[in-house]
């Protein structure tokens, strides 16, 4: 099938200049790279945050404290506290 797809100038450049150096048709450069892209695994997509995936978990894990921040206990040795420089 024929179809028409416009190209920035550089990269239409570069890739008949890699086609040639490869002893192939520009055409069958875009083939197999169409192909490459079509059939490699997503891995360029950007992961989901963490925290983004653990939504739906906060909260599940009942402490009897409301915010562990607020507990002077839980924060002993963190911070300023635990570094000794006041």
């Amino acid at each position: 099938m024929k179809t028409t797809v416009e190209l920035p100038d550089d990269l239409y450049r570069r890739a008949k200049a890699t086609a040639a150096l490869r002893g192939q048709k520009f055409r069958e450069l875009v083939e197999e790279s169409l192909r490459h892209a079509l059939e490699a695994p997503e891995t360029g997509r950007l992961r989901p945050r963490l925290d983004s995936l653990m939504r739906d978990a906060c909260g599940v894990v009942d402490s009897g404290i409301p915010d562990l921040a607020s507990n002077p206990d839980h924060l002993a040795g963190f911070g300023r506290d635990g570094r000794g420089d006041r």
